[in-house]
């Protein structure tokens, strides 16, 4: 599992390029997925959300963009320089005064039992140092009845993986290196997105830390699933 620490000091020297990189290394796919994500959270009608693995708060804006001011909103992360970015963002919006952004680990959420209605996190259970501590500190925060929504990277399908793999070893790091001047941080994200379970082991974990009724949608050749889970 990641160390801590390392994937903290890793995210905090890349903050301030972080969105540029994404959009570059996704070819501006990363938008559709939040989509995606935004719209399965919709059908859920939610009153609060938390936002865990916030970074630099792209989801979060969206939520609120998409869902209206009425739906309060905490974004939170563990690391402090991807907070800023995010700061940055909500400062210069017109619609996410019903964001805040708060500073929290995702093995222990600073926050009540049963206090949301739908938990989302996006490309950073991967990061957690232990997956099935964060999972149940997500379903202890979630009301009854409220869901989990899990947006990261997969096992792609078959005839699809030889191509990805290239990318992802020998294109994706010099990308990266040359967007946000660290490529040693990109291959441990690499490393990270290739020895992540698939959908299937996934759904397992999030049954196993107590949620039911998990369904897994793939996307983009099976390279990112959007996984919803009922607490």
């Amino acid at each position: 599992m990641p160390d801590p620490n390392a994937v903290n000091s890793m995210f905090g020297r890349i903050a301030r390029r972080y969105d540029v990189a994404n959009r570059l290394l996704s070819f501006g796919t990363d938008v559709h997925w939040r989509r995606q994500l935004v719209a399965a959270v919709a059908r859920r009608q939610p009153r609060d959300i938390l936002d865990l693995a916030t970074g630099s708060g792209d989801v979060a804006l969206a939520l609120s963009r998409h869902l209206g001011p009425s739906v309060q909103i905490v974004g939170m992360d563990f690391c402090a320089p991807m907070l800023v970015e995010a700061e940055k963002k909500r400062a210069a919006s017109p619609f996410a005064h019903n964001i805040q952004f708060r500073e929290g680990d995702g093995l222990a959420l600073p926050l009540p039992d049963e206090s949301f209605d739908v938990a989302t996190i996006s490309f950073g259970l991967r990061n957690m140092a232990d997956r099935h501590r964060s999972l149940t500190e997500l379903r202890r925060i979630l009301r009854p009845g409220g869901h989990l929504f899990v947006l990261e990277f997969s096992q792609p399908h078959r005839w699809f993986r030889p191509l990805y793999f290239f990318y992802l070893r020998h294109v994706l790091p010099r990308l990266a290196g040359w967007v946000t001047g660290d490529r040693a941080a990109y291959a441990y994200l690499n490393a990270t997105i290739e020895s992540f379970p698939g959908r299937d082991a996934l759904s397992t974990e999030i049954r196993t830390a107590g949620f039911s009724t998990v369904t897994a949608r793939p996307m983009t050749f099976g390279i990112v699933a959007l996984h919803e889970a009922r607490r």
